[in-house]
Parts: C-alpha cells; sequence; structure tokens
C-alpha cells in the first residue's frame, strides 16, 4: 500500500495493467452483479434532475422499475444505490447499434444534453473506494468480466492508474494524484533496482 495523505492505495494501482475492451466484454459491469452503483447523495439528486433527459433511452423495463421505486434505493450494506433491473441491470443501462450495453447518462453528456457524467462509482470502476475512520482505501476490484480489459491494458502496456487518471482527478484532485504519479515512478524505480539485484 501506499499512503497519500489520509489516503491508502493499493500497489495493484500500479502494478496492474487495465484497458477497457468493450468489444469483448459488451458492457458486462452495466449489468451483471446484484446491487446498483453506489452512488453519492448529491448523484443521487442529481439522477432525479437528469431522468426527464434520458428517460427516452432507458428501457421499458427500466421505466417500469424506476416508476415503481425511483433512481435508487438502499441495498443490503446501507448504501444508496442505482436501481437495478432483474436483479442485476442497471435502469441506466442502454445499447447501442452493436449490441454494446453503454451507460445513458454518459450518452446524453457526450451528446451535450447533461452535464453530469456518470456517477463516481462508475466512472472509477474497477477501483473501488472504503471510507473508514481516519483514512479512505482505494482498491483494484477485480472481476472475471474485466479480464479481457486486463489482457488489453497489458498488450498497452497500460497501468491502472493512468488508465484512470480522469476519474481519480476527479475524486482526488490534480494535486493527488500528481503525488501518485511520483509515488509510481519512484516504487517501480526501486522494485527494478531491487529484482536487478536478486
Amino acid at each position: 500500500m501506499l499512503q497519500i495523505n489520509d489516503t491508502l492505495v493499493s500497489l495493484d494501482l500500479i502494478e496492474r495493467f487495465f484497458a477497457c475492451d468493450t468489444a469483448h466484454c459488451r458492457g458486462a459491469c452495466c449489468i451483471e452483479g446484484d446491487a446498483g452503483a453506489p452512488l453519492e447523495k448529491e448523484e443521487f439528486d442529481m439522477l432525479k434532475e437528469i431522468l426527464p433527459v434520458v428517460w427516452n433511452d432507458l428501457s421499458p423495463a427500466a421505466q417500469e422499475v424506476i416508476r415503481r421505486q425511483g433512481v435508487g434505493y438502499i441495498d443490503a450494506e446501507g448504501e444508496v444505490v442505482t436501481s437495478i433491473v432483474d436483479g442485476k441491470n442497471c435502469v441506466f443501462t442502454c445499447c447501442d447499434a452493436d449490441g454494446i450495453c453503454r451507460c445513458a447518462i454518459e450518452k446524453a453528456f457526450r451528446e451535450g444534453r447533461i452535464l453530469f457524467l456518470k456517477p463516481l462509482s462508475c466512472h472509477l470502476y474497477p477501483v473501488r473506494i472504503s471510507r473508514y475512520n481516519t483514512c479512505t482505501a482505494v482498491n483494484f476490484h477485480r472481476w472475471k468480466i474485466c479480464r479481457a480489459a486486463e489482457t488489453t491494458g497489458e498488450h498497452l502496456r497500460m497501468p491502472l492508474y493512468r488508465f484512470l487518471r480522469e476519474p481519480l482527478i476527479r475524486k482526488f484532485g490534480k494535486e493527488w494524484y500528481a503525488q501518485l504519479e511520483l509515488c509510481a515512478r519512484e516504487y517501480l524505480a526501486y522494485k527494478a533496482r531491487k529484482e536487478k539485484n536478486a
């Protein structure tokens, strides 16, 4: 682990390679699992605000779930998460012409219809943030559906922390990310020296 201010960062962010490859996974992270995406309070309010804009991009089943329980609910761990369809699909999922699952929120953002990109937990994935009394943990959540992303990342030599530069800055700020880059360079140089002398 690396410590940056009050965050503990898993070395996986530096040592692991990752680059999303939706041609292989088909956007599975939006439609697999047993709970929705974790939401901050302000994000929950934002989803309610932008709902009319993305409504027509949502499936009839998703629209029905939202009519019944809203854009989110409290999961088994007490977190507010996005509502889901059939126990797994995020209600904000939509499919493109190639049948790849996309985020209707991000689609509307890219088209200039809204100013909200998507929930931070989605933007950060496969990194998960856990808050404790004295620190915040930043960990890599490995999931079999993302194996293609790990393979693609390794082929591109794309470290996870670099692939997630934008969302990490969104969460922690530019100064924090600059410290992470410095730590990564120093750690990798130390590791290379250690392996050379082994």
